[in-house]
Formats: structure tokens, sequence, C-alpha cells
């Protein structure tokens, strides 16, 4: 990491830099060109870099809705079906459409968009992911 200008941006910029290295956080950090006085800087945190609070018995990151997911979730079926997938917030909404529709999951409420909240937050589809599957028309033919 290179900073060239404004010492106290970039003490600044070391500093956060060096803690998030000892929290394991995932930091990127800009600074623009001090020869036209303009001093910028731009942290960005990764999501998926950041280390969060997961509960030692279901799995789950802890984060608001997360006592709502244990509750309506956990009562019928592991938690590690959660934390094994990566759904959009509309995937999970139709997963839980088909457990009320054959699993008899109760109705949710206004817990649902908390809990829609919490699953499309924590475990919604990965920057890392595989791409999309390609359309048929773009297949080898067989």
């Amino acid at each position: 990491m290179y900073i060239k200008g404004n010492g106290a941006l970039g003490m600044v910029c070391i500093a956060v830099r060096l803690i998030a290295l000892v929290g394991g956080l995932h930091i990127s950090v800009a600074a623009a060109d001090t020869e036209t006085n303009k001093t910028m800087s731009m942290i960005s945190l990764s999501k998926e870099h950041v280390q969060h609070d997961v509960d030692p018995q279901s799995g789950l990151i802890k984060a608001e809705g997360f006592n709502l997911v244990l509750a309506h979730c956990s009562a019928c079926h592991s938690t590690s079906l959660i934390t094994q997938n990566a759904m959009s917030r509309e995937r999970w909404l139709e997963t839980i459409r088909w457990m009320q529709e054959t699993q008899k999951l109760w109705p949710l409420g206004e817990a649902e968009p908390m809990i829609l909240d919490y699953l499309s937050t924590w475990y919604g589809p990965k920057k890392s992911a595989r791409r999309a599957p390609l359309p048929p028309h773009l297949l080898p033919a067989n």
C-alpha cells in the first residue's frame, strides 16, 4: 500500500488498514493525487470478508432477525438447510411459499419481511459463487 500526500490522511488510512488486517477484514483504500490539492479517501469493507458473530448452536449469524429465523425455521428443520443455501429474497420467498403449501409451515405474518431481510442479507447470493448456467442456445451440440 502506498499513500502519497496528506500525512494525516495517510496515517489514518494506515491505521485503518492495520486494524482491519488484525481483525481479519478485507478492505480497499484509495487516496487522490495531492498535486491537485484534492484529498479523497475511500474505504470499502466486503460483507463476505467481515467476521460475524455466529451462534455456536445453530451456526446462524447473529444479526437483526436471527431470533425470528431461529424460532420459525429450526422448529421444523436443521439450520444447516439455511446456511447451505445462498438465495435471493425472491427465491427465499418462493421456498417459504413451497414450505407453506407442502410442508405445513404456518403463516409468518408480520415476521415474514424481517425473516426475508435476514435470509437475503446473510444467506443471499454470494459474489464468489459460480456463474449462472449458460442459456441452451449457447451450449455446444451433443
